[in-house]
């Protein structure tokens, strides 16, 4: 599912179209505010979305075999709920 099908399915079950829309930016938006201040974000029933920073470390070229420094980087980890892990099953 993508973000239109997203708002579509929305919009079927609660409102317009353009008012689903708004709705799903709304939280999108919230969600990507909350993990630009490196907040966690817990969806009740359906995960956690959190900021994992990663250390500086040595790796390899996989074509010359050549040792590189790999930079500290911070990504985006989620955690799915027992909830979302049970259905998948």
């Amino acid at each position: 599912m993508n973000k239109a099908q997203l708002i579509e399915a929305v919009a079927k079950t609660t409102c317009t179209k353009k008012e689903a829309q708004m709705a799903v930016e709304t939280v999108l938006e919230a969600i990507r505010n909350s993990l630009k201040k490196k907040d966690p974000v817990t969806i009740s029933g359906f995960g956690t979305f959190r900021v994992k920073e990663t250390k500086a470390r040595m790796g390899r070229n996989p074509k010359t075999g050549e040792a590189i420094q790999i930079p500290a980087k911070k990504k985006i980890v989620f955690r799915a709920s027992k909830e979302l892990k049970s259905i998948i099953k």
